[in-house]
């Protein structure tokens, strides 16, 4: 895919590039960006630290759909998402909240990586209730918080290694896990992974608690099939969210009755993923403009 050039190709990457960050970080996104990165101070982690390299990629676009979708298999984390969350009404200000959150964690100070888990933990601890078969559950669970963690940790590491501009070594991939484990322990998490065996371990034994309840096909299928993305933006979201399918465990995408085609995978789907993700790394990349307007 050729990158376009000159002040025309310069203009377009900064259209689009605003546009996204305007979506995914939200009205407040340029003052948090600017003191996320700005504030003076020790860190949870240092600029060699791979969690870094993967949270600040495009492939994270890929990795959060694919993340959301796995973690909607555990019915009650499932529960607590559809009666309290507001995704549907709000997705985009979630996703905010979200990317928000990653960011200070993975690049603010440590006293804002602090503050910001200790406020995630006290929303936890409101949300409570009962599942439409009578079981309890309580966002603050450590046995769900482990669930959340474990999804995300493994779809972000999938997407980075598949679609991310610089993939991890294996050594690395280990260190990615150890990395999370510093912010899920901070999140009330007991006992996380620190490397991909405990990783693939801990997501095997919550196999028998996970299946696809009617909430958790239809989040299904309002992130594949109906999202709230503007009709010329249809396109490049489709191939993100085929990607996010292409990537979830063989029995994940099975439970969620959600077809793969290996022969599809691989001719077409993949090799789009890998094109539009470049283009949104392309469009999201610092220019000069957009670092001068961060200094003044």
């Amino acid at each position: 895919m050729t990158r376009p050039t000159g002040a025309h190709g310069s203009s377009l990457r900064e259209r689009l590039g605003d546009s996204l960050f305007a979506r995914v970080a939200g009205p407040d996104g340029p003052q948090n960006r600017a003191r996320i990165h700005g504030t003076p101070g020790p860190r949870w982690f240092g600029p060699d630290r791979p969690v870094r390299r993967v949270h600040g990629d495009a492939s994270m676009f890929i990795g959060g759909l694919s993340a959301l979708l796995l973690q909607s298999l555990h019915p009650l984390a499932m529960a607590a998402v559809s009666a309290h969350s507001g995704f549907r009404g709000d997705p985009w200000g979630r996703l905010q909240r979200t990317s928000t959150f990653l960011a200070v964690t993975t690049y603010g100070t440590a006293d804002s990586a602090r503050e910001a888990c200790d406020r995630v933990r006290a929303v936890h601890e409101q949300v409570r209730g009962i599942t439409g078969d009578g079981t309890p559950y309580h966002a603050s669970d450590p046995r769900l918080l482990g669930w959340v963690h474990l999804a995300e940790t493994d779809s972000f590491l999938r997407a980075h290694q598949r679609y991310g501009a610089r993939p991890l070594s294996g050594a690395e991939c280990d260190a990615y896990v150890a990395d999370t484990a510093r912010v899920a322990v901070a999140l009330g998490v007991p006992d996380p992974p620190t490397d991909r065996a405990e990783l693939a371990a801990g997501l095997n034994a919550y196999r028998g608690e996970l299946r696809a309840t009617a909430e958790a096909r239809a989040t299904a299928r309002f992130l594949l099939l109906e999202p709230p993305v503007p009709l010329v933006a249809r396109v490049p979201y489709g191939v993100l969210a085929a990607n996010a399918v292409s990537l979830l465990p063989s029995w994940a995408a099975a439970e969620l009755r959600l077809p793969r085609l290996p022969l599809v995978d691989g001719l077409f789907v993949r090799p789009l993923g890998g094109a539009v993700t470049s283009v949104v790394r392309w469009a999201l990349a610092p220019s000069r403009s957009r670092l001068h307007s961060a200094v003044e």
